[in-house]
């Protein structure tokens, strides 16, 4: 389960980034700020709700490059939600992000430092993310009820309604955009797996 995580996607990269910052903040190569960190993830697992609802379920493009990226990076992952190859972030899209959000810390601090720890305390949570995101495909059953709640309320999106539970670590984010429902309140929808249909 472990092995098969880390061939695919980027998860052996992020593991290896997140390695060499702890090196550097043991070593004293950059101080580590704790509320960096946090301040980090927290900033990731809202743009993992933004940029899964809002760009990610986006309208079809109608430039065929722009499309076939919509494909790749969420469309096809309805269609064949255990598809490995489908439920990873890919390698091309994880490094630029993360240097887009460490370019964006270090321009709102102007601290390279503080900005280190902001782009430290992302990429774990993106790792995280990633995880949590495989436990939920997989047939596995989470040891924590958290962990088994977190894992059926991404399925709901999956396999109930796509248009819902946007969320994929916690709900936080779906109650504050008011797309968390209770299950039996939501009908099944027939685009569930082609979502661009249903746009």
């Amino acid at each position: 389960m472990i092995a098969t995580f880390f061939r695919h996607g980027s998860n052996a990269v992020l593991a290896l980034v997140i390695l060499a910052a702890i090196a550097a903040f043991a070593l004293g190569a950059v101080p580590f700020a704790l509320s960096g960190a946090l301040i980090g993830a927290a900033v990731f697992f809202v743009s993992e709700y933004t940029t899964h609802r809002f760009l990610f379920h986006a309208q079809p493009s109608k430039a065929p490059w722009l499309l076939k990226l919509q494909h790749r990076l969420h469309y096809d992952h309805h269609i064949d939600p255990p598809k490995l190859e489908l439920l990873f972030l890919p390698l091309w899209f994880v490094l630029p992000t993360t240097l887009l959000y460490f370019g964006l810390y270090a321009a709102i601090t102007r601290n390279l430092p503080f900005a280190f720890s902001l782009a430290f305390g992302s990429v774990c949570a993106l790792f995280y993310y990633e995880w949590v995101h495989y436990v939920a495909h997989i047939p596995f059953t989470p040891k924590t009820t958290f962990g088994r709640f977190v894992k059926k309320y991404h399925l709901w999106h999956h396999f109930k309604n796509e248009h819902f539970w946007y969320g994929v670590t916690n709900p936080s984010m779906d109650f504050a955009g008011a797309s968390y429902r209770d299950v039996e309140a939501v009908e099944r929808s027939t685009t569930v797996r082609e979502i661009w249909r249903g746009m």
